[in-house]
């Protein structure tokens, strides 16, 4: 929700579909690395996660690296901590995302029926 809502403070379209459908272009500078990088962070890999982080540090910099491995390990954190708890999506958050949990079936993930109490 965070990169559309950006992207329309900017007056752009990201492609938020790319997040869950390998192959299509988010639209965002380094978005494939990005996106790779993702996925390595979250498996067991150590090879995939390598390559991933050298695709992303010569796409974008080195510096982009650790700000994504910042970013990955912050978020991790917080969902994991906000499923431990079982704590609910807020109400506007439901609203502003329904558009797309289903189509993109985030609402068939187990820890959803903590978000969707």
């Amino acid at each position: 929700m965070a990169l559309r809502e950006s992207g329309r403070a900017i007056n752009q379209t990201f492609n938020i579909e790319a997040i869950v459908r390998p192959g299509l272009d988010p639209g965002v500078e380094g978005g494939p690395e990005l996106l790779a990088f993702a996925e390595a962070v979250l498996g067991a890999d150590r090879g995939a996660l390598d390559d991933a982080r050298n695709a992303l540090a010569q796409r974008l910099s080195p510096a982009a690296v650790g700000a994504a491995s910042i970013i990955a390990a912050d978020f991790t954190k917080n969902d994991r901590i906000a499923n431990g708890l079982g704590i609910p999506m807020e109400p506007p958050s439901l609203e502003e995302t329904a558009d797309f949990r289903e189509s993109f079936g985030i609402n068939a993930y187990p820890s959803a029926a903590n978000s969707l109490r």
